[in-house]
């Protein structure tokens, strides 16, 4: 059943502890993540959140536990640099694009292609690259600002232009670091239907406090404590559990 779980999920961990300087960060924690599903993940401060996502690009090594892409490939074995190539990105919670530079080329020199020496010298921008490039301004909202600077931008459309630039790299699963922090009311509603359309074909894992945002997101919702999940369904389940009012939501 495990292996089956496993086979057939693109992200699976399994009793997965982490201990920071006698601090337990991670407690045995157990999540799946299917293809093409956007998950919201949420918790109070100190509930592994950062760790887990830590775990999974390879900046911090489990205790113990077991952690696997796409059913075979033990990402515990694989440094960050090969973890991003296998087709995991991560956008942190504030925004990092290249101001100097409008928006059309940072999206241009994100696109996922060798980036040796001569390559970068002798690249020329092919129809591909300009139809793909098109394709994700107009799916980020970008497509008015593509001449513009990338520092002229509000907040919002910063953090967009940055999932524009993970979704440049092609990856399978997105994991999102609170994406409407800062953002306006207009802007927060965007984003929660930019998501859900990324996730018709990648899949989106969003940490948020946020409840009206993760409410717009319409999906399955994981609630961590203590570096363990504490529930997971939809979110009217979630959040009438009695252990998440008691440590998270507080009512």
């Amino acid at each position: 059943m495990v292996d089956t779980l496993r086979d057939g999920s693109l992200l699976y961990l399994d009793g997965v502890s982490v201990t920071f300087d006698g601090f337990r960060a991670l407690n045995s924690l157990s999540l799946v993540v299917q293809r093409d599903e956007l998950q919201a993940i949420i918790g109070p401060n100190g509930a592994g959140k950062t760790t887990m996502m830590d775990i999974i690009t390879g900046k911090t090594r489990p205790d113990t536990g077991e952690v696997f892409f796409e059913g075979g490939i033990d990402l515990t074995k694989k440094d960050e640099t090969e973890i991003a190539n296998l087709g995991i990105g991560r956008k942190f919670q504030k925004p990092t694009v290249f101001g100097s530079h409008t928006v059309w080329d940072n999206i241009e020199l994100s696109l996922k292609k060798p980036r040796g020496v001569f390559a970068s010298w002798f690249y020329t921008r092919d129809s591909a690259d300009t139809d793909r490039i098109t394709a994700i301004l107009d799916t980020v909202r970008l497509t008015h600002r593509k001449h513009e600077f990338a520092a002229n931008l509000s907040h919002g459309q910063k953090q967009w232009l940055e999932i524009g630039m993970l979704l440049a790299q092609d990856p399978k699963l997105l994991l999102v670091d609170e994406p409407v922090a800062g953002m306006t009311d207009s802007e927060t509603e965007e984003t929660s239907k930019l998501l859900k359309e990324i996730s018709k074909h990648h899949s989106v894992v969003v940490v948020e406090h946020d409840m009206s945002f993760v409410r717009d997101l319409d999906c399955r919702v994981t609630c961590l404590a203590e570096g363990a999940v504490l529930a997971q369904g939809s979110l009217e389940h979630v959040s009438s559990d009695p252990l998440v009012i008691e440590r998270y939501l507080g009512r």
